[in-house]
C-alpha cells in the first residue's frame, strides 16, 4: 500500500510538471482525437515516471514551449496511467514502436517526426532540444 502512494506521488508530480509547462493532458480517447485530428501542428510528449522522463525528456518539454518557433499545441498522454489514450495516440504515429518517453509531432493528423526513448535515454536535454528545435523550424513555420 505504501509503494502505491509513492507511486501516486510521483506520477502526480509528473503530470503537474507537464501542466506547469503549458501541456494539455489527453486523457481519453476522445480527448486525443478532438487534439490530434485538429488543423496545425501538435507535439505530443509520452510522458512516463522512469529517469529519463524526469531527468531529460520533461526538462526538454518544458524548454521548448519558449523555443521562437512553435506548433499550434502542446499535449502528453501518459504511459501507463491512461492507457487507452496513449494506446489511442500511438495509433497516430505510425511507422513507430510504442516508446515512452518520446515526443511526436503531428501535422494535421499526421506524425511529421518522432524522437523515441532510444534517442532521449542517456542523452543530455539539450540534445533533444535540438532535435525538437529542428522539427519546429520544418514543420511549425
Amino acid at each position: 500500500m505504501e509503494f502505491q502512494y509513492f507511486m501516486n506521488d510521483v506520477v502526480n508530480a509528473a503530470r503537474e510538471e507537464m501542466s506547469e509547462a503549458g501541456y494539455e493532458h489527453l486523457r481519453s480517447v476522445e480527448d486525443v482525437d478532438q487534439t490530434l485530428q485538429e488543423e496545425g501542428t501538435t507535439l505530443v510528449m509520452v510522458n512516463s515516471v522512469c529517469g529519463c522522463a524526469g531527468g531529460i525528456a520533461r526538462p526538454a518539454a518544458a524548454y521548448m514551449r519558449n523555443y521562437e518557433t512553435r506548433p499550434t499545441r502542446f499535449a502528453t498522454v501518459f504511459a501507463g496511467q491512461d492507457r487507452e489514450a496513449t494506446e489511442h495516440a500511438r495509433s497516430y504515429f505510425k511507422g513507430y514502436g510504442p516508446s515512452s518517453p518520446s515526443f511526436a509531432l503531428v501535422k494535421d493528423g499526421e506524425v511529421k517526426m518522432m524522437v523515441e526513448r532510444h534517442e532521449i535515454e542517456g542523452h543530455e536535454p539539450i540534445e533533444v532540444v535540438q532535435k525538437l528545435e529542428k522539427a519546429f523550424d520544418e514543420y511549425c513555420k
